[in-house]
């Protein structure tokens, strides 16, 4: 195996509780929820009619308006997300590196809304009013095809799809392209954009959303034992992956380092984690074993915590089974209680929570929680954000169909 390094150099967000990296972040510690209710779309017959709805975004500050009106909204999110994240890193895609740059962006569901859109306009007029565009500006892969282009990418192009865990996973297997020599520098995530008629149906019909609509900022309110399910959110989220050696030649800042990647399969049901948290404390134990730690090298647990009463509850039991006695002592929270779930993009946003926590050495709340649940019986930060040495992060993700990934990060200096 290759003993190349990997470093994470610069981010980049679009979502509910803010279209930058500093001003999520900021609300994210604040505590300061980003769920509403919807008002794109008549809601009448859903019994939930609240999300986390992206605000105040222009695409044509991205890219060029005719090609944005040429892709669904998941694209754009993610086309932003990675214009933020380059210019964040301060790393320049020549013609002398782009064959060393690889792009690894997926999403749960992809391009729904243009989906919709067209079949609307095929059963109101016939075929020939199907966009071109439709293919192209609809299907997941295209995320990370129209980010090569956009950005002249010569390198690997993949879109993994794992549900709430993409994003995680193509962080993980974009840091595993730089260790295996396919690149030396990879923009990894996720981007989504679900509440759509559509999307929102087939998951009230499933009854999996929180239906507090009456008080939509305290809806998502993993572990507290009022949870009655997750809340929908839109975004999109990326990191930039280099190797080391590379990083420090150009005088890149370094936020921090990927040490660990972990994955598992419930292999349980199509939905529900087993109750026992299992798939995911294999999930966690194979990603320390990765980054040759031990649990008590860990300061701190972003949770995937997405407020179901089933959910909640086995990875609070995982975290148990992998941290033993110590799993006391963590610091855990969900940072999903003010951005809910973005879903395929939740892993890369909570990731990169994650790695700003390890930089200002504070561990973001779990907000709403106000009444415990006997059976969530760990340090989940309620309601305020703590102060906190930390040197070592992991972050959890685990999607339908019982795919888990995780992924370890250790402060850099």
């Amino acid at each position: 195996m290759s003993n190349r390094r990997v470093v994470v150099t610069g981010f980049g967000i679009v979502s509910c509780v803010g279209n930058d990296v500093e001003t999520a972040w900021r609300n994210v510690v604040e505590g300061n929820s980003g769920i509403s209710t919807i008002d794109s779309f008549d809601t009448t017959g859903l019994t939930t009619t609240i999300a986390g709805l992206v605000r105040d975004f222009d695409a044509t500050d991205y890219m060029p308006a005719k090609d944005a009106r040429k892709v669904d909204p998941f694209m754009q999110y993610g086309i932003a997300a990675v214009r933020q994240a380059l210019d964040h890193s301060g790393y320049e895609i020549t013609p002398a590196n782009a064959h060393r740059v690889a792009v690894a962006m997926g999403s749960g569901i992809g391009g729904i809304a243009t989906i919709e859109t067209n079949y609307g306009k095929y059963l109101a007029g016939g075929a020939r009013k199907i966009s071109p565009f439709f293919i192209p500006g609809s299907i997941i892969n295209m995320i990370s095809g129209h980010i090569s282009i956009a950005f002249g990418i010569t390198g690997p192009n993949i879109a993994m799809v794992t549900a709430c865990s993409t994003g995680t996973h193509n962080i993980g297997f974009g840091a595993r392209m730089i260790t295996h020599g396919d690149a030396d520098m990879v923009i990894a995530g996720g981007a989504e954009y679900a509440s759509t008629p559509l999307a929102m149906g087939g998951f009230c019909s499933a009854r999996a959303l929180s239906t507090r609509n009456e008080d939509p900022k305290a809806a998502s309110r993993p572990w507290d034992k009022e949870r009655d399910g997750f809340v929908l959110s839109d975004g999109a989220a990326c990191l930039i992956l280099e190797e080391l050696d590379a990083a420090r030649a150009r005088g890149a800042a370094i936020f921090g380092e990927l040490v660990g990647f972990g994955m598992s399969s419930d292999a349980h049901h199509i939905t529900a984690p087993p109750p026992d948290g299992e798939g995911a404390r294999r999930c966690m134990s194979t990603a320390l074993a990765d980054g040759g730690l031990n649990p008590s090298d860990v300061d701190y647990v972003n949770a995937h915590g997405t407020s179901t009463p089933v959910g909640d509850i086995a990875e609070t039991k995982a975290v148990h089974g992998a941290f033993g006695d110590y799993a006391r002592q963590l610091a855990i929270s969900s940072t999903k209680s003010t951005t809910g779930h973005l879903l395929g993009a939740a892993g890369a946003a909570e990731a990169m929570f994650s790695l700003l926590a390890i930089r200002d050495q504070v561990v973001p709340p779990t907000i709403n929680y106000t009444t415990p649940d006997p059976a969530c019986d760990l340090n989940y930060t309620p309601n305020r954000a703590e102060s906190r040495a930390i040197d070592v992060a992991l972050s959890n993700s685990f999607g339908f169909g019982g795919t888990n990934a995780t992924l370890v990060f250790r402060g850099f200096s």
